[in-house]
């Protein structure tokens, strides 16, 4: 074993730290057998840059409010922002990057959000992160004109891979962001012409470089200087000044480097350098070439120093926000707080039972009511803000021109628009609320399915929600989609029956802590009179009786029907017609996620073990056997037809329902005998 040195002379601290973060970036995924080292190890010299002398952060205060924001969207490289966040102070230990992807680590294979301590947001699938950041930079901007910079005044850097912008979201993203003329978002793009497969020419011959140009972009090809600190340090100076316009640097760099066998090797991508091939890179690079996660005292100092660099600049921050008038700063907090000022709920509207009120409409009211006090609220839509119900009173349109308006607009991108979202959300200080119609929901399953593994706390609103959506046909009417987002964990979908149910999922998404989904119908919604009084906190509960007939005065229902959206009333109207024959409850569950995490007790009182339940929504059956014994559902796609002749193509109509629960009935209960079910037949098992 070579002998350990026992210094490092002050003059090449720099040099030894890069080195040492790219041993680590070799030693921790060969410790987990699993990982990425290329990356991480070409790009060593630009995280010291951006660590030591460009970012403003204090790491003794990860979530300082007015820190730049870094974000890797280059996410598999993740050992290199884990290697900063030890070496820098963050939290982790050493311990924790020889844990590298192991179980219940503080290091998982691509960064988490709200896992880490310095990992602003959650990144892995590529091109997510480069969108987050356009979010972010939004946010910023929109605090920065409302509070000055006194109050906010920070930049947001994320570092981008040739994967990254290969993906769909980074063309929308960036054409979003150089059409709003986001300055402070300074993007560095790693040049480094491999992907897996092999060398970028096999599937991509993009010009980067004018392909951003074109979008309004301020963009510097740097070359070949991905180990020239000064070179590197003086560029990110440059984008950050630029303030009209985000900025882009393409940085040749050379993956695995400097490995003396897998340098600029696709390989490298990966987990390729092992036992010899490590050896071989350290003796290069001057380190021990035996020993494994070696940081010598003196470069831990080092870096350690840099990582409080910015404690006097919060300091001064914090003493500039105590110093605020009461009333600006009480709205500053509940900026960051992000819900409506206290009493928002007395703002509310309410509806009269017998009003026809489509929800998307019933929603659009919520959001007008809580505006004025609601200040953390920006909403938008893809090319669809009246047709959701996000348009905001008198809201002025966000851009260059008015950078702290509240209303946005973000074309056809629905991709974009949703990873944007998350991304203004982790950077706090607002609360979006973005929509489209509810089938496009399929091009935002990347950052919706992101949202709910952040706990970004975003409300997505999806209208049109089912076959009612009438002539627009298949191609527009959503039938799985409710499925596939009720399968998402931790994100809350509601799609309530009629207006007041709609003002209590606003409640109850505005009470979660992450992202929620309002799903609602295009046509109008009978304002239901038998769930006036209890729609409101109904809904707040995932679920609630709504009516229940007296044929039965001695138990509980014998049959229930359930469903949620335009089909409660539908059950409503079936339930009378059958209480002449037995007896029957009408339950809503317009969210799924909140009704689960109810108690037992309360679970059971809507739906008593001993009743036969029939669910009836205009989306597919799939989990509806979780809490029904039978479902009118859609297993195939719709048809191109008047609504109210699709509903009764597919079988929601009155006749239908009622047919189907004496079926429900007989094969529950037993055959009907003179119009009288046998209930003591029913096998509760």
């Amino acid at each position: 074993m070579a002998d350990t040195p026992q210094a490092v002379p002050p003059s090449s601290v720099e040099e030894v730290g890069i080195a040492v973060v790219r041993a680590l970036s070799m030693d921790a995924p060969h410790a987990a057998r699993s990982g990425h080292q290329g990356t991480a190890m070409a790009l060593a010299p630009l995280a010291h840059v951006l660590f030591t002398r460009v970012l403003r952060y204090d790491a003794a205060e990860p979530a300082w409010d007015d820190r730049d924001r870094l974000v890797l969207s280059a996410g598999h490289a993740s050992i290199l922002l884990y290697a900063y966040l030890y070496l820098t102070g963050h939290g982790l230990e050493l311990d924790d990057l020889r844990e590298f992807r192991q179980l219940g680590s503080a290091t998982p294979g691509h960064p988490e959000a709200g896992h880490t301590a310095g990992v602003e947001v959650t990144t892995g699938p590529l091109g997510q992160g480069f969108a987050n950041a356009v979010g972010m930079a939004v946010a910023e901007r929109l605090l920065r004109n409302e509070f000055g910079a006194d109050v906010c005044d920070h930049h947001t850097y994320v570092v981008c891979s040739d994967g990254d912008l290969m993906e769909g979201v980074s063309h929308e993203a960036a054409s979003l962001a150089g059409h709003l003329g986001l300055g402070r978002i300074v993007a560095v793009f790693d040049d480094n012409r491999i992907t897996i497969d092999g060398g970028i020419e096999l599937a991509c011959g993009d010009d980067v470089v004018g392909r951003f140009e074109s979008y309004g972009w301020h963009v510097e090809d740097l070359g070949d200087v991905a180990d020239d600190l000064d070179a590197l340090e003086g560029a990110l100076r440059r984008a950050a000044a630029i303030e009209d316009r985000p900025s882009l640097l393409v940085l040749r760099s050379h993956v695995g480097s400097p490995s003396p066998t897998h340098t600029d090797d696709p390989a490298a991508h990966g987990y390729v350098l092992k036992d010899a091939e490590i050896r071989a890179t350290k003796e290069a690079l001057g380190l021990p070439p035996d020993e494994s996660f070696w940081v010598p005292d003196e470069v831990l100092d080092h870096y350690r120093v840099a990582g409080r660099r910015g404690q006097a600049e919060r300091l001064a921050w914090e003493r500039r926000v105590d110093a605020l008038d009461e009333a600006t700063r009480n709205r500053y907090e509940d900026m960051l707080d992000g819900s409506p000022a206290p009493g928002w709920e007395d703002l509310l509207p309410t509806w009269k039972p017998g009003e026809q009120v489509a929800t998307r409409v019933a929603s659009q009211d919520v959001l007008r009511a809580l505006q004025p006090s609601w200040p953390a609220l920006v909403a938008g839509a893809a090319d669809l803000t009246g047709n959701v119900g996000l348009s905001l009173a008198d809201a002025q349109a966000n851009g260059a021109a008015h950078p702290a308006g509240r209303q946005l607009y973000f074309g056809i991108r629905e991709h974009a628009m949703a990873a944007a979202a998350v991304g203004m959300a982790r950077h706090g200080g607002v609360l979006p609320v973005v929509g489209t119609f509810f089938v496009f929901s399929d091009y935002m399953r990347p950052a919706l399915r992101l949202a709910a593994l952040s706990g970004a706390r975003v409300v997505f609103v999806f209208s049109h929600d089912s076959v009612g959506v009438g002539e627009d046909g298949p191609t527009h009417q959503p039938v799985e989609q409710l499925a596939g987002l009720r399968a998402m964990p931790g994100l809350a979908v509601f799609r309530p029956a009629d207006a007041n149910e709609t003002a209590g999922a606003w409640a109850a998404a505005l009470d979660i802590d992450g992202p929620s989904a309002l799903v609602l119908s295009r046509q109008n919604l009978p304002v239901l009179a038998e769930a006036a009084d209890n729609a409101f906190e109904g809904a707040r509960r995932g679920g609630y009786v709504v009516w229940d007939s007296d044929a039965d005065t001695d138990g509980g229902p014998e049959l229930i029907l359930v469903g949620t959206g335009s089909e409660v009333a539908l059950c409503l109207d079936a339930a009378r017609e059958l209480a002449e024959e037995v007896s029957v409850r009408v339950v809503s569950l317009p969210c799924w996620e909140l009704f689960a995490a109810q108690d037992d007790a309360y679970q059971e009182s809507v739906f008593p073990v001993e009743a036969a339940i029939l669910a009836v929504e205009a989306a597919s059956s799939f989990g509806w056997e979780r809490w029904a014994d039978d479902v009118i559902g859609i297993d195939h796609f719709g048809a191109s037809a008047p609504a109210s002749e699709l509903f009764d193509q597919f079988g929601f109509d009155t006749a239908s329902v009622v047919e189907r629960s004496r079926l429900l009935l007989a094969a529950v209960y037993g055959d009907p005998d003179d119009g009288e079910y046998d209930s003591g037949d029913f096998d509760d098992e």
